[in-house]
């Protein structure tokens, strides 16, 4: 966690020391709480390494399975869509 020092006017310094002592929680998992609901930030995903991860590995998905082994082929053979038989041929007039 980060520490931050902040200025608060009494009336919200009583306030949180009043739902402090109602919930059991110190003042500042009160002000954690508020700030995350306030800032929506529960309702965000999480930007955990697991979910970066799978976004890049979902990336690698979308390409042709055989890309490692017909490389050549998908750069300059067949296969290749600047040089192959698949090419868009245009006519100059």
């Amino acid at each position: 966690m980060i520490r931050k020092q902040i200025y608060l006017t009494p009336e919200i310094d009583r306030e949180l020391n009043i739902l402090a002592r109602q919930q059991g929680k110190s003042m500042a998992e009160i002000v954690r709480d508020i700030l995350e609901k306030r800032l929506k930030i529960s309702e965000r995903p999480k930007n955990t390494v697991e979910g970066f991860l799978n976004r890049i590995t979902g990336i690698g998905k979308k390409g042709p399975h055989d890309l490692s082994t017909n490389l050549f082929n998908y750069l300059y053979g067949d296969k290749s869509p600047n040089y192959g038989k698949h090419k868009k041929i245009t006519r100059r007039r």
